[in-house]
């Protein structure tokens, strides 16, 4: 090859263009379509970039102006050289081709990959050539070490987003097909898929199980994991009784934790005074609202009930104490969480784990049934921290 001052630019036939760095790009035929039809019309705007490696010129930028070229057909394209070591071209790469479309992660990654475990870089300084943060090295270093072979696959067809598959790279590869089919399966949003993965990485297989075959289930009887605001099984009346639901069993479970510790004894007597008639509104209410959900529950259709002690049907057994407030219901602030609360959602996501739900319910339809059980807790509750004389009214 000629040898040309750095920065010159010249006509070179297509068949002296190497293509080695190829690799650290994908391939996408509608955007050389599209280049073909813009050489076509207006012509070569700007020249290709190459570097010179054992007397051969290696594109740096132009792979898509390159395959135009030849689809035309066209024998030679105007190039620019430039002097860059190994390490500076696999960065001229990368940089050279932001100022078209952004690369994809993928792309980035393999870039990023070659420069730390084939160059010998640290991730400091491939952060340093590529003008980027060393936290952005790591994530794409994961993309590559940590994603598995199928999740690849998808995200260099654009059929994976990359923030799914970054969230994928937290679990281990064995178990990211899995999560991938429950994601799809059960049209997983953003902020349920990061839950999902955050219970996945500590649940023992027989909980892992659970989790992938019902994953809003468990989301719902995890602590701290949001439930969806919005559930894309459910209507819009669905979903606004859903919030209600939500909202109501997380003030129900606050307060039937503080009736039990500590209740009364941290109140004074002034204090008792003012708010006795308030409890007993409550005990009634939570009685009345107790028989009423329990109405509902019996007019569900395939339910196989059973009754507890009063004689009432429900879908699941009442669990020693509710959740606080869900974390996702930000349209119903309530009261902080109970003692007792991390506790009861433990228990019942070991519970749910050993096998499916008594009666296979809905989750909406257990939720009812937790709620019932929750304003018969309270209703007790409130009639036992009442005085002797004032315990009848809301039996």
């Amino acid at each position: 090859m000629r040898t040309w001052p750095d920065g010159a630019v010249r006509p070179m036939a297509l068949e002296e263009l190497g293509e080695r760095y190829r690799r650290y790009r994908l391939s996408d035929a509608r955007a050389e379509e599209a280049m073909a039809g813009s050489l076509r019309q207006y012509g070569q705007l700007s020249p290709v970039v190459v570097c010179v490696r054992e007397g051969q010129a290696e594109l740096l930028d132009g792979f898509k102006r390159r395959a135009a070229a030849a689809a035309l057909p066209w024998g030679t394209l105007s190039v620019r050289v430039v002097e860059a070591d190994e390490a500076q071209a696999k960065a001229a790469v990368y940089g050279l081709n932001r100022t078209g479309s952004r690369p994809q992660p993928l792309e980035e990654a393999w870039i990023v990959y070659a420069l730390v475990r084939e160059d010998g870089l640290t991730q400091v300084q491939a952060a340093e050539l590529l003008g980027q943060h060393k936290s952005w090295v790591c994530r794409r270093l994961a993309l590559l070490e940590r994603l598995g072979d199928e999740a690849k696959a998808e995200l260099r067809l654009g059929l994976l987003a990359p923030s799914l598959a970054r969230q994928l790279t937290r679990l281990p590869v064995g178990n990211q097909g899995a999560l991938l089919s429950t994601v799809r399966r059960a049209a997983l949003t953003a902020v349920e898929t990061r839950g999902v993965i955050d219970l996945l990485r500590g649940a023992r297989p027989a909980q892992a199980q659970y989790i992938l075959a019902q994953p809003r289930e468990a989301l719902l009887q995890a602590e701290g994991v949001p439930a969806p605001l919005r559930d894309v099984r459910l209507s819009p009346s669905g979903n606004r009784v859903a919030r209600q639901l939500r909202c109501l069993a997380g003030v129900l479970g606050s307060m039937a934790n503080w009736l039990r510790y500590p209740g009364l004894a941290e109140l004074t007597d002034s204090d008792r005074r003012l708010l006795l008639p308030r409890l007993e509104r409550l005990s009634q209410d939570s009685h009345l609202v107790a028989a009423l959900v329990d109405d509902v529950l019996g007019e569900l259709p395939g339910d196989k009930r059973r009754t507890t002690s009063d004689g009432r049907a429900v879908t699941q057994p009442d669990r020693a104490a509710l959740p606080g407030q869900d974390a996702a219901t930000a349209d119903c602030p309530g009261p902080g969480r109970g003692p007792d609360d991390g506790a009861a959602r433990a228990a019942a996501l070991r519970a749910a784990a050993g096998g499916p739900r008594a009666g296979g319910g809905t989750a909406r339809a257990d939720l009812a049934a937790e709620l019932a059980g929750g304003a018969r807790r309270v209703h007790h509750a409130v009639a036992g921290a009442l005085p002797e004389h004032d315990r009848g009214a809301g039996a």
